[in-house]
């Protein structure tokens, strides 16, 4: 049953309900942490779909992460939007690369490649230079915040003062690289992801057809998290969006932790100046953490000028700064405090260790492997590179070849189950429970989508996650970044390792580098709904050295 237009609303508050109202010209809504920018926007295209505003497959919401899209496209199906587009960027220009390339002109583009690593070693031999792992990752950010940022190689050339480069090169071997490395990709016919967007974009500007039938395709934008756009994204949603100014926006600059990369919060900070109609509107009601959790993150956050962050929820733990001799003493409290929280009822998928860096996740590793607990690496082995996964794909793809009147959730089941799935999770854990919650997940999909869903349905909606690495959540402890942790919620939270040269970390000398680590202290705070524990070690056991806590500690006072 459709809801009706005011139905829509009631899940709203106040704020968030004169944000989904504001449907034609351009919004934008400054959402701080926890305050419901999601439901908020998720609703305000639902609404303007049954008021009939807008027309659902004209309808385009963008964002820049894999799982982010994928919970758009979820929460819209449960609004009742079948067909709106929820994309990232990438995967919305490379659709259309790949469309227009084989329409126009009868070919496919190049191949998008599988990372920056293998093109970049060629180029160096090509060149005669040796790199080790450290330089080839600094080149490869290098490569991607310059493209980001819409500079040419002369351009960057002209900015090399200001930027941070591998201590074994100089800048006239970084440019050789550069130019070596865009030249190898040209010679192997493959693409990196930014030369997806500035390739789109190039063609939309390049053939009138193309853009014509893109802009008659899309005519309703919603950006998510649009502190974190770029140069180059702004540069292909303005081609997308020609004259027409029908745009939400909507972000939080106190969660700007990009820059590195090219991201900029100035198109966010501006947005009224360049749409001086738009309605703005700010978000400030926090939902997710209690008060106590909610005092540090507003004596944290960097933009005192928005509102501070109002918590709803009732008092609860206060935050802790412990302290450990070293790091090993360190890992095993944690480990012990989470089977602690997993023995009083708290779900393995609601506990988080947030660190700086990936290296510090190796004694937490241990000492949870310890303890037999189960634990996932955020960017460990990839969900669609599974040989279940790939094999149950394909059965799929061959199923929907031939239509079939049956149930989508029968044949779903009757497909994995011929892979060995069966509807009771097993009580042994390793590689066979992996295996079962990793086939469960194509359930699930089914269950998601509805009983009114076909099996193309379903197999369109697996391409999509394919396509933009849309991974499911296993029910274990999560271990991450807090980079790669922002967007994620959990009940209990460690931050460890809180010292001077991880936060802020060492190569952050600038006053911006410094402002834009307290920004993800903020993200890496404001992860945690009940329980947040800041742990530190005061020496390190490998070198010797002692440690200083982390100056963002202060904010836990």
């Amino acid at each position: 049953m459709q809801l009706e237009p005011e139905q829509i609303l009631e899940a709203l508050d106040a704020d968030q309900a004169q944000a989904a109202r504001s449907l034609l010209g351009p919004t934008v809504i400054l959402a701080g942490a926890g305050t419901g920018k999601t439901r908020t926007i998720t609703h305000r295209i639902a609404y303007g779909i049954v008021r009939g505003d807008f027309s659902e497959n004209r309808v385009l919401a963008l964002t820049y992460t894999n799982r982010a899209a994928g919970e758009l496209r979820a929460r819209l199906r449960g609004l009742g939007v079948q067909s709106a587009n929820a994309k990232t960027f990438h995967s919305a220009a490379l659709a259309q690369l790949e469309y227009f390339f084989r329409t126009l002109y009868g070919i496919q583009p190049f191949r998008v490649q599988e990372s920056k690593t293998k093109t970049l070693l060629q180029a160096a031999s090509g060149l005669k230079i040796s790199l080790d792992p450290n330089a080839l990752r600094d080149l490869a950010a290098e490569i991607e915040w310059r493209k980001y940022s819409l500079l040419s190689i002369d351009e960057y050339a002209e900015q090399l003062s200001q930027r941070s480069l591998p201590q074994s090169l100089s800048a006239n071997r970084v440019i050789d690289l550069q130019r070596a490395y865009d030249e190898q990709n040209l010679k192997d016919k493959k693409m990196d992801w930014e030369d997806v967007i500035l390739l789109c974009t190039g063609m939309l500007r390049a053939e009138p057809r193309a853009l014509a039938q893109v802009q008659q395709q899309y005519r309703f934008f919603t950006v998510d998290e649009y502190q974190d756009i770029s140069p180059l994204q702004q540069d292909l949603l303005d081609t997308w969006l020609g004259d027409r100014s029908d745009i939400c926006v909507v972000g939080d600059p106190n969660q700007t932790i990009y820059s590195f990369t090219g991201a900029s919060s100035s198109y966010l900070e501006t947005f009224a100046t360049r749409y001086p109609e738009a309605n703005v509107i700010q978000l400030n009601r926090n939902y997710r953490s209690n008060p106590e959790i909610i005092r540090v993150a507003n004596r944290a956050r960097v933009h005192q000028h928005l509102d501070a962050l109002e918590a709803l929820r009732p008092n609860g733990s206060q935050p802790k700064v412990i302290a450990f001799e070293n790091k090993q003493q360190e890992a095993s409290w944690v480990a012990q405090e989470i089977k602690d929280q997993l023995s009083a009822g708290i779900k393995a998928s609601q506990i988080a260790v947030l660190y700086r860096i990936n290296g510090q996740s190796e004694p937490i590793e241990k000492a949870l492997s310890e303890k037999s607990i189960d634990y996932q690496v955020r960017g460990g082995q990839r969900y669609y590179s599974r040989q279940d996964v790939m094999s149950a794909i394909r059965l799929v793809r061959a199923e929907a070849s031939s239509p079939s009147t049956k149930p989508l959730y029968e044949s779903v089941t009757a497909l994995v189950r011929s892979l060995g799935w069966q509807s009771v999770r097993p009580d042994e854990s390793g590689a066979k429970l992996e295996s079962w919650e990793a086939l469960n997940h194509f359930v699930e999909i089914a269950e998601e989508l509805g009983p009114n869903a076909t099996i193309q349905d379903f197999a369109n909606e697996l391409e999509e996650r394919q396509r933009s690495q849309h991974e499911p959540v296993r029910e274990s402890v999560t271990l991450s970044t807090i980079h790669a942790a922002k967007g994620l919620e959990f009940q209990s939270v460690f931050i460890v390792g809180a010292t001077e040269g991880y936060l802020p970390i060492s190569y952050a000398k600038t006053e911006l580098d410094l402002i834009e680590e307290r920004r993800l202290f903020y993200v890496a705070i404001t992860r945690a709904k009940d329980n947040l524990q800041l742990s530190w070690p005061k020496s390190d056991f490998e070198t010797g050295r002692d440690n200083t806590l982390s100056r963002f500690a202060q904010y836990f006072d």
